[in-house]
């Protein structure tokens, strides 16, 4: 379980006895933000850092919304490699001893409705201006990652240790909109108290499923987002993730 990424409270991943793969992708998923580094296309080639908005595909792939307007979205038009550094240190006394996973890949227009629909759930305030005509959403094709547990915990990790198979994933990607929609009230506010960790119901109130995959589900009320993870991916059809949540729930098969 994670909570708001501006918490003291959470948890470093790296530090368990997870694969690297495994510690990274939980990492990725509970952040909603990260540094993205683009070539600059105006011929010198120096490396331009930005800070954007990022959700996740049900995979793990990155996913981005920019604006054609952006001096990001120039270069990665001109140059589609990307770097994208997820940072889960903050909070830290010690920011150096805290995980943090860099992403390299290469990202490209996405024209699947899904993917659109998956990042404003993760970010509803993207929804005033995702109608305009220069913006557009971008899918991320990771070719590697890095992972800093920490001092001395490095891990060079590969896609496929990165990125969950077609399998894996199954047909939940096209189930998760009305599983979230079927989401009832008490079970939201059971989901919220084991996301944050508190023991009463008041810090519950507000909150919202924005989203399901194979391995957890995301939260978030205003600006704080919160995020539970499964024990290990759950198979994916309907049936499974509705147990995995009724487990969750009642405060079973959760982390």
């Amino acid at each position: 379980m994670s909570a708001d990424p501006g918490s003291e409270s959470v948890p470093d991943r790296a530090a368990s006895e997870d694969p690297p793969g495994v510690v990274a992708r939980r990492l990725m998923r509970r952040l909603d933000r990260a540094a993205l580094a683009t070539a600059r296309c105006d011929g010198a080639g120096w490396p331009y850092p930005s800070l954007v908005l990022v959700a996740l595909d049900h995979d793990a792939s990155p996913l981005l919304l920019v604006s054609a307007l952006a001096e990001h979205t120039r270069n990665l038009q001109a140059d589609d490699r990307v770097g994208l550094l997820f940072d889960g240190t903050a909070g830290l006394a010690e920011p150096l001893a805290g995980a943090r996973v860099t992403v390299l890949g290469r990202a490209s227009p996405t024209g699947q409705p899904r993917h659109r629909a998956r990042y404003l759930a993760r970010h509803p305030g993207a929804a005033v201006y995702q109608g305009f005509g220069d913006f557009a959403c971008y899918r991320v094709e990771v070719e590697r990652a890095h992972l800093v547990g920490g001092f001395g915990r490095v891990h060079r990790i590969d896609r496929e240790a990165l990125i969950l198979d077609a399998a894996t994933v199954g047909g939940l990607a096209e189930e998760e909109a009305a599983l979230v929609r079927q989401m009832a009230p008490e079970r939201v506010r059971a989901l919220a108290m084991i996301a944050l960790g508190t023991a009463g119901p008041a810090e519950a109130e507000g909150w919202a499923v924005t989203g399901i995959d194979p391995e957890g589900c995301d939260l978030r009320r205003g600006a704080a987002v919160a995020r539970i993870d499964f024990d290990r991916p759950v198979s994916p059809t309907v049936g499974a993730v509705g147990v995995a949540l009724q487990r969750l729930a009642v405060g079973g098969d959760f982390r």
